[in-house]
């Protein structure tokens, strides 16, 4: 009896009669109204208006339960950023399930109201009635008057107001016992009451909780999607930061490798006295800085592809000069460095494919690069372009080392290297094919290969010709 709670919730059930009956009314009237007239538009605002009426009386209620009940009630809707229309909005309130819950709520309030009140009322009537017996006794026997015709109390003759108990201006001590026992059943009734309505007020919060408020899991769902929301952008924001600071490293890079690998060609120059060993120091130290330099190029192409930095000229170009002028170029080093034969064609009549001049020949410089690091001493590498259908396919094939099943899924993953390659040491970065993959794709086309361990690998690459 002493917890305020307990007479904060007791009011609440005095409160839900009104509530409930004015609730009902509104509701009920609004929706056979609107209903009934929706053959003409004057029907929709009607709705509408009901609608906002019972979530309006559903969130009068969630702070009558908060305050009164003290119950704690989830939030009625999951919070959302995402940009609406009025009508978006609408049709999102009314497919949520709080939204019908709470119209169940608000409708049961009535007939809870009725049972909250009456049971209220009787009890808490009833208690003080028999707690206040002796008073009614005690003031009927102060009252009682012994003369005939007196003007105050009872006139002049005794008086039977409860059953077998006379007032006859005596004080009874055996009648007063019976009243303070009667006092005593209605202050024990008076404290089960208040733990009885108190239950009920409680019971009534619980069901309040569930009704006004969205389910635990969703709430717990909508968290974790909003964390993981925040994790992505984070991640996000780490990766463009990655992208950017590997593209600027990069591109600082290449002028301190670009400035060693002049000096070093200038001491490497005819004419320049210098004994053996340092000539070949100086020749190790050139041939590390191109394999460097070639790194960095990779690296910077990767990253400006990752940052959305790769800028395409996508146009006709004639694959067939194309593949002449990487051929001419790469030949010589095919000879020099494994006695290889680098062989090309190109079939005639070929149409021009959609694709970036200066990247194309990128893709096949790295392609047979690829097959020279990969084929034996006195092999052959072929380069050939013909049309395909209605693409034009180029195509590397090398009689080199193969590849096993396994590798074919990898072979285009960044810094990824077979184990024969490892094997040889044939230098290589393990970023060649990733480049030819990214470029390809930024360009529209498709690459494949096949290969046989010991009899060598066929690169495919397919553009999109020139439209007719």
């Amino acid at each position: 009896m002493s917890d305020s709670r307990t007479y904060l919730r007791i009011l609440y059930l005095f409160l839900a009669f009104p509530l409930g009956i004015l609730y009902f009314t509104v509701i009920i009237t609004g929706l056979s109204t609107g209903a009934g007239l929706a053959i003409v538009i004057v029907g929709f605002p009607i709705l509408v208006l009901t609608l906002l009426a019972w979530l309006l009386f559903a969130r009068i209620e969630r702070q009558l339960a908060i305050h009164l009940l003290g119950v704690s009630i989830r939030p009625m809707s999951i919070p959302d950023s995402a940009p609406r229309t009025t009508w978006q909005r609408l049709l999102k309130t009314l497919a949520d399930p709080v939204t019908w819950k709470s119209l169940v709520y608000v409708l049961i309030e009535f007939p809870f109201g009725i049972v909250a009140f009456t049971l209220a009322t009787t009890l808490i009537s009833v208690s003080l009635a028999l707690l206040l017996y002796p008073v009614e006794y005690a003031v009927a026997t102060a009252l009682y008057s012994p003369f005939p015709g007196g003007t105050d109390g009872f006139a002049g003759q005794s008086v039977n107001m409860w059953p077998n108990v006379t007032i006859d201006g005596h004080f009874d001590p055996n009648v007063a016992v019976g009243f303070l026992l009667v006092s005593a059943f209605g202050l024990v009734l008076g404290v089960a009451s208040l733990a009885l309505l108190n239950g009920m007020g409680w019971l009534w919060g619980k069901f309040a909780g569930i009704m006004l408020g969205v389910d635990e899991s969703r709430l717990q769902l909508a968290s974790a999607q909003e964390e993981a929301r925040t994790q992505q952008v984070r991640a996000e924001r780490a990766d463009q930061s990655r992208r950017e600071l590997v593209v600027n490293a990069s591109h600082e890079l290449k002028t301190p490798v670009a400035s060693i690998s002049a000096h070093v060609e200038s001491l490497l120059k005819p004419g320049r006295e210098m004994d053996d060993e340092t000539r070949k120091y100086l020749s190790v130290v050139a041939a590390e800085t191109d394999r460097l330099g070639s790194l960095v190029d990779d690296v910077l192409a990767l990253a400006r592809a990752d940052a959305d930095e790769l800028h395409l000229d996508i146009r006709p170009v004639d694959v067939a000069i194309v593949i002449d002028q990487v051929c001419a170029t790469l030949a010589p080093l095919a000879r020099r460095e494994r006695n290889l034969s680098l062989v090309h064609s190109s079939a005639a009549a070929l149409p021009r494919a959609m694709a970036d001049r200066d990247r194309l020949a990128q893709v096949v410089t790295n392609l047979v690069r690829n097959a020279v690091n990969h084929t034996l001493d006195g092999g052959i590498i072929s380069v050939e372009a013909k049309l395909d259908r209605d693409r034009v396919a180029i195509t590397v094939s090398d009689t080199g080392i193969g590849m096993e099943a396994e590798d074919l899924k990898r072979i285009f993953d960044r810094f990824y290297r077979t184990d024969q390659s490892r094997a040889r040491d044939t230098g290589g970065s393990g970023l060649g094919l990733a480049i030819v993959r990214d470029l390809v794709t930024a360009m529209g086309g498709s690459v494949d290969v096949e290969s046989v361990p010991g009899r060598g690998s066929v690169f495919q690459v397919w553009l999109a010709r020139e439209a007719a």
